[in-house]
């Protein structure tokens, strides 16, 4: 039985996908994006920042932030369509205006932590929202003096620039993959047994150590005491390299955007990280370091202590 192949014409490039792309490429704004975002990292916020970012949810609180201002815009689009409803209408415009507010300002503090090409995608979407902020901020105006065909009109150009800015943050969500978390596919990676990544000898004291462990890049650190920390080393962020980062107070930095994550258990103590760091459970097997992506079902030894604070080998600890 024999296939038979039939000639297609080439497919043609998305367009949308062409325009997005050469947005990504384009330097001619990054004078601004560089000032901007000095000017968003030195906002005196303090702890707040973290609470900006999401880490106290577990990932970026701007997509919740937004569900108001375009839940009630929508609402009011839906109400300018029926005829007498404009007052009702005003007050959701009202309530999206004054709910835009913390939205932008969430959404301009994960900005300032991305990669260049994100950024220039972010601007465009944040110049987007601003547009629509100003011609509801218009159309309310047109409500309060009476002029509601104008009011309506605005309304409907408002809700156009939110659809314009909503598809340029669902680029950088699901094409560009800012805000999430680089580290979630470790679980489904590594294989769940131990894995000999070096002699002892191999890791100073003191000093991160980059290791492959399934096609998954690995930080493995050995403090002074003997204690072996491994985490996974693409930071959860933006995929920063731990290895090449800062250690200190039994913690890493990263490199990039100074994401700080435990060692002794990849908990990020501070973001713009909003999700911790997949850890490895450590043992010392004949002078070598094996190590094991920690799991919930993982038991701790007979005595109570999880190998990996323990940094011996259980082995030898169980025999002796």
């Amino acid at each position: 039985m024999s296939a038979t192949f039939h000639r297609r014409r080439p497919s043609r490039r998305n367009r949308m996908l062409t325009l997005l792309d050469a947005l990504e490429r384009q330097t001619r704004a990054d004078p601004l994006i560089d000032v901007a975002g000095r000017a968003v990292r030195a906002l005196p916020l303090g702890r707040g920042r973290d609470g900006l970012h999401g880490r106290w949810l577990g990932h970026p609180v701007h997509p919740v932030m937004v569900q108001v201002p375009i839940g009630t815009w929508l609402s009011a689009a839906v109400l300018d369509l029926r005829p007498g409803r404009s007052r009702e209408a005003g007050l959701l415009v009202g309530v999206g205006l004054a709910a835009a507010a913390p939205a932008v300002l969430t959404g301009a503090v994960d900005w300032a932590e991305l990669h260049r090409q994100q950024m220039r995608v972010g601007l465009v979407h944040a110049l987007a929202n601003a547009a629509a902020v100003g011609m509801y901020a218009t159309s309310l105006a047109c409500r309060v003096r009476g002029r509601t065909t104008a009011g309506r009109l605005y309304g409907f150009l408002g809700l156009t620039a939110v659809g314009i800015g909503g598809m340029l943050g669902g680029h950088l969500a699901y094409r560009q993959a800012s805000g999430a978390n680089h580290a979630e596919e470790v679980a489904h990676v590594v294989r769940d047994t131990w894995h000999r990544v070096g002699a002892v000898a191999e890791f100073p004291a003191g000093e991160p150590v980059r290791r492959v462990v399934d096609d998954v890049p690995v930080l493995v650190l050995r403090e002074s005491g003997g204690t072996i920390h491994a985490l996974a080393d693409r930071c959860s962020h933006l995929a920063g390299p731990l290895s090449e980062g800062t250690v200190a107070d039994g913690c890493v930095q990263c490199p990039w955007h100074g994401s700080v994550f435990r060692l002794s258990d990849g908990w990020n103590v501070r973001g713009p990280a909003t999700a911790p760091q997949p850890a490895f459970d450590t043992r010392i097997v004949d002078g070598h370091v094996e190590v094991r992506l920690r799991r919930a079902h993982h038991r701790r030894d007979g005595d109570g202590t999880p190998p990996s604070l323990t940094g011996t080998d259980r082995h030898r600890r169980h025999r002796g």
